[in-house]
């Protein structure tokens, strides 16, 4: 059974750091794109950031760039997501999901993912 669970999440205060993990099991984890979501309340889900198992695509929504860095490791099935600079409005539960994907493809922030993580809030106190 394929399960994703994410930790890390807490109540910062802006411009602090956060890292969250994601662990993955019961699907070949170098096979699939890992995708981080976040949704703030009375807000729609929003694409973080992506990294593709395939071939390695690193992709992050323009808000985060330059403050939130994605990295995993395949002998962990572990995907972390490195969060500096927060702000107010990164406040929001974050979720971790794959999806199958092959090399050459990349990683899509928009994609349709086939597993879901139950999230971890963040909340970031201004």
């Amino acid at each position: 059974e394929a399960r994703l669970v994410e930790s890390g999440g807490g109540l910062v205060q802006a411009g602090g750091s956060l890292r969250l993990s994601c662990t993955a099991s019961g699907f070949a984890f170098d096979d699939y794109n890992i995708n981080w979501f976040r949704q703030a309340p009375g807000k729609e889900r929003e694409g973080v950031s992506c990294i593709s198992g395939p071939d390695g695509t690193i992709e992050y929504v323009d808000s985060v760039k330059g403050r939130f860095t994605i990295s995993s490791n395949t002998a962990e099935n572990m995907v972390w997501l490195q969060m500096n600079s927060l702000q107010a409005e990164d406040t929001a539960v974050y979720y971790c999901a794959a999806a199958f994907s092959i090399k050459g493809y990349g990683c899509y922030l928009d994609d349709d993912m086939e597993y879901w993580g139950t999230g971890t809030l963040v909340t970031v106190s201004s």
